[in-house]
């Protein structure tokens, strides 16, 4: 009988002890978690490696994008190699255009010894030096601006054609591998609602599309539009699409 009060005063003060422990002054306390097991990380380890994978595979086509639209202006940006150029000539053949304009902004680099002061120029150029007749290619230059290239010349061109009375409701926009997807979104907040913006992805010859991550070239272009296409797709906003 005696043992009973001790019993309950140290099962008391074991109690206050640990409810002191759990609070520590009320900042802190003590919950109970489940942690994996060494089957559980295993299995976390192979769904992360396998997403990993999924995600590596799937991001070049992603980005490099093929929805064109039927008929109404080809555009081609002129800062693209000559294959690419090449492919825009004989997609003007496989369909029916009512135009070819060739969109770009001053040249960065070389241009005191070119005759030509813009891509526009310059890629309007080499097409019709690689068999485009000339009444058919029209340059459309773009400004000097710091950012933003490719909406500078989406912008450039919704304004020429405007200036020009030419309907450019549809259009077709000829662009190289990764950078595809980001040129379709920013010509479409150029152009604004009501206009249907097609996009072809000429394969980029720098690098095998289907093993990007093995080359320099090929990393370097995909993380990079990556990045690129993440900035314009949450960032970006045109003066229209202030609040």
């Amino acid at each position: 009988m005696r043992q009973v009060p001790a019993l309950l005063k140290v099962n008391s003060e074991h109690a206050t002890d640990l409810k002191e422990h759990k609070s520590f002054g009320g900042f802190f306390c003590r919950r109970q978690c489940l942690v994996p097991t060494w089957r559980g990380w295993l299995a976390l380890l192979v769904a992360v490696a396998a997403g990993t994978v999924v995600v590596v595979r799937t991001l070049q086509p992603f980005l490099a994008v093929n929805a064109p639209v039927s008929g109404g202006l080809l555009v081609v940006e002129g800062w693209m190699p000559d294959f690419a150029l090449k492919e825009a000539i004989a997609e003007f053949g496989r369909n029916h255009y009512n135009g070819f304009y060739v969109t770009g902004g001053p040249l960065s680099y070389g241009a005191p010894l070119s005759e030509y002061r813009t891509f526009a120029e310059m890629g309007a150029a080499t097409i019709m030096k690689l068999g485009l007749s000339t009444n058919v290619v029209q340059p459309v230059p773009a400004p000097r601006v710091r950012h933003d290239r490719t909406f500078a010349s989406a912008l450039a061109l919704k304004h020429w054609l405007r200036e020009h009375g030419i309907a450019s409701a549809k259009l077709n926009v000829i662009s190289k591998g990764a950078h595809a997807r980001r040129t379709r979104l920013l010509y479409e907040k150029a152009f604004g609602k009501g206009s249907e913006i097609g996009i072809v992805a000429v394969p980029d010859q720098a690098y095998d599309a289907k093993r990007w991550w093995e080359s320099s070239d090929g990393f370097r272009d995909v993380i990079n539009e990556l990045v690129a296409y993440v900035h314009a797709r949450l960032l970006f906003r045109t003066a229209a699409e202030e609040p």
